[in-house]
């Protein structure tokens, strides 16, 4: 990537730091940026000026020879159009071959679509894949990666060079075999788990229709982009797609604009078997406008008038349904689930290229085609330097808002906006940390321009209200606190669009820590894809009591502590979960959760956020030398329990060390000589305690020491009849402690 120095505002910081296996991405050369056209359509220039004479015409005499010329124009581009489309076509058909490994039917199917979006429709600057006012694109049906490779290819994106698309699903390759934001420049999400990428999209259509609403003025539109989608039948399928588009009916997502591709084929053969409702019917009583394009493969006329249709409605996002043949120009294998995911041989192959008239060899790019795609390196270069105009001056006219906007856009966090976390001591009185919680995030809210979020249905409850703000709905877009209704799964995939719109937006999003098991789809996508979302999940154990084993997380923490790039927090007291809130703040390529007690807590001495930083510290301790007799190790409200049973081993004449654990992951971070100070090797009398799965605890209070737990299902009864009958108790520590020494 370019230096920070040459970057403009819409590069700087987002740029993430790719590829993650080794691979090298090319330098952005400088850019001598041509004035603005803003046309995605060909100037009338250069060889339409062949026809008309030198000398003096007459106005008549123009117009006739001006009709000839669009005349001429509308046929060259009909051929360059049909061209390319089969070049689309041939290049996912021969990099799924050379890999032997892939999805060509949709890449086939869609081409077409495809190709009008980022031919004609879509603005974009492939030399900066991440200015900020660029249009979205997301391929819901990741399988079909393909197509977005070669689209990306042909538009000039220097992350897909001929040699990439040669290297497809290879060790190494910048092409995997789904799409990957952290690994393509141009990919804007992550997705291959069906439904997720259409719900990442409302997320994107949030982040744009809020982001427009707080800071357009009458006189100065600097936030106008659209979001465009591809989906299939199997994402239409999967319950978080209706989840997510329930939620874009409702908010009056206008700038949505999803592509569903209808071929009826799956991987078991023809959708019949097991889907035959009207989507349709469905979309239109979601509060989605629906068109329905008959013709998918060649009516490019009928792609053009429905994108320009779906644009006309503001007040609703646009569903078109756009019915395709899966592997489109295969003579054997066209409209068949066997072209839908593997290669289709090179006897199919050489009979498509038959079939199409596709004389070249495999991964030519003809030269027409070539030159069509190559003006959007100007153009695009183009929208943004007048984009970047547009901002300067917006700047002048409004400092305050472009000071946020900018905050918004870079990721870079106001200063000094860690003091607005509380502090606490030993006598600020007990709470829930769900209360905690509500108070930090309503103190980030004041200083963070781009913090929202809400929950599922249980704001109330999880404590996650933004008090400062209302509601973000159709009219209201400005505000801050998102409804997301009883839709966990949703819910987390819309986070996740809105977290990879802008490295500055930081979404929250809360349910009780037992739904994540809704959820946990989109809670993995966000650690592979770098999106830093907060999970605010409280009723974090069988401390939450009556409700039951339903209700009560048992297995939960030990599930996400094994799970790559995401912080499980589990805080005791109001300045761990401050602490906690910091780093999650920071960590903007790594997700964060938040398990939060119902329960009342304690202040306890000793705590810190700085500490809390570090993962697992040191509480209390009457040792020395490094020496204690033994180390009481526990988490969130059974830190309290290990606290107290240290004062009874110190009554006893005990040498005790109380250690927070609220994070594995960052202890794990710590340097050697950090964790021997907090858990020294010589020390084999160790005791963990955490209403939860003793899994993993092995690791830290090792073959000699003992983990104290729940390994069995909850129960229904008052919190602190649970804790008695579960052996979750500072007896049964004090009492595993004299086993272990």
């Amino acid at each position: 990537m370019a230096s920070s120095s040459s970057l403009t505002l819409s590069q700087t910081i987002f740029s993430p730091s790719l590829p993650r296996h080794g691979s090298s991405s090319s330098s952005s050369p400088s850019l001598s940026f041509s004035t603005f056209s803003g046309l995605k359509s060909i100037p009338f220039t250069s060889s339409h000026r062949r026809i008309l004479p030198s000398t003096t015409v007459t106005k008549q005499q123009f117009s006739v020879r001006a009709s000839a010329a669009v005349e001429t124009l509308e046929k060259t581009d009909a051929a360059i159009v049909e061209k390319s489309v089969n070049t689309i076509r041939f290049l996912a058909i021969d990099a799924v071959e050379k890999a032997n490994s892939g999805h060509p039917g949709l890449p086939m199917g869609c081409a077409p679509m495809g190709h009008i979006l980022y031919d004609e429709v879509m603005k974009y600057n492939p030399k900066n894949p991440y200015w900020f006012n660029r249009d979205r694109f997301v391929l819901s049906a990741g399988h079909g990666c393909m197509l977005q490779y070669a689209l990306l290819h042909l538009a000039g994106y220097e992350s897909v060079q001929e040699d990439d698309l040669k290297s497809f699903r290879q060790w190494g390759s910048r092409i995997p075999g789904h799409p990957e934001n952290f690994e393509t420049p141009g990919v804007e999400v992550t997705t291959g788990p069906l439904g997720q990428g259409i719900a990442n999209a409302v997320g994107l259509a949030v982040a744009e229709k809020h982001l427009a609403a707080r800071f357009n003025k009458p006189d100065a539109e600097i936030v106008d982009h659209y979001t465009y989608v591809i989906l299939g039948d199997g994402c239409q399928m999967e319950g978080i797609s209706n989840e997510a588009c329930s939620l874009a009916g409702h908010w009056g997502l206008g700038k949505l604009i999803a592509f569903y591709d209808d071929n009826h084929i799956s991987i078991d053969g023809d959708t019949e078997i097991a889907f035959t409702e009207d989507v349709s019917a469905r979309f239109e009583s979601l509060g989605w406008h629906v068109i329905w394009v008959k013709n998918g493969n060649t009516g490019y006329d009928e792609i053009r008038a429905a994108i320009k249709e779906a644009k006309a409605v503001k007040d609703k996002p646009t569903m078109i349904k756009v019915t395709t043949t899966i592997g489109f120009g295969s003579p054997n294998k066209a409209n068949s689930y066997s072209v839908h995911g593997s290669a289709l041989g090179a006897k199919e192959v050489e009979a498509t290229r038959n079939n199409l008239g596709w004389p070249y060899e495999p991964f030519h790019v003809p030269e027409d085609v070539k030159s069509h795609w190559s003006r959007h390196t100007p153009d695009g270069a183009a929208l943004e330097t007048e984009w970047n105009a547009k901002f300067a001056e917006y700047e002048k006219k409004y400092p305050e808002e472009a000071a946020d906007l900018k905050s918004i856009i870079t990721g870079e966090l106001p200063a000094g906006w860690e003091k607005a976390l509380p502090t606490y001591t030993p006598e600020s009185p007990a709470d829930a940390t769900r209360n905690l919680s509500q108070q930090n995030l309503n103190a980030l809210a004041k200083v963070l321009p781009g913090f929202l979020g809400g929950s599922a249905d249980l704001a109330s409850s999880n404590m996650t209200l933004l008090k400062m703000f209302g509601d973000f709905q159709k009219n209201t877009p400005e505000e801050r606190n998102l409804r997301f209704g009883v839709r966990e799964h949703g819910m987390g995939a819309i986070c996740n669009g809105i977290a990879l719109h802008s490295l500055g937006l930081i979404p929250y999003c809360a349910t009780f820590f037992v739904f994540t098991d809704y959820m946990r789809g989109a809670m993995r996508i966000s650690a592979l894809s770098e999106a830093g979302v907060i999970y605010v999940m409280t009723h974090d154990s069988i401390g939450l009591g009556e409700d039951g084993p339903t209700h009560q997380p048992i297995e939960h923490l030990a599930s996400f502590r094994a799970m790559p790039n995401i912080l499980m927090f589990r805080p005791a007291d109001g300045n761990e979960t401050a602490g906690a809130y910091k780093v999650a703040v920071l960590k903007r390529k790594t997700p964060s959760i938040l398990a939060l007690s119902r329960q009342k807590l304690p202040q306890l001495a000793g705590t810190s956020i700085e500490g809390a930083a570090k993962g697992g510290y040191i509480v209390s301790d009457n040792s020395s030398g490094n020496k204690p007799d033994v180390i009481l190790i526990g988490t969130g409200s059974e830190l309290e329990i290990a606290v107290k049973a240290a004062e009874e081993l110190k009554k006893e004449g005990k040498t005790v060390r109380v250690v927070s654990f609220v994070c594995w992951e960052l202890y794990d971070e710590q340097s050697s000589e950090y964790k021997e100070s907090v858990l020294p090797s010589s020390v084999t009398a160790r005791v963990s305690i955490e209403a939860g799965s003793t899994f993993g605890w092995q690791k830290f209070v090792g073959d000699k020491g003992k983990a104290i737990g729940v390994d069995g299902f909850g129960a229904s009864a008052p919190a602190d009849k649970i804790y008695k009958e579960f052996g979750i108790t500072a007896e049964a520590v004090v009492a595993a402690a004299k086993q272990v020494s």
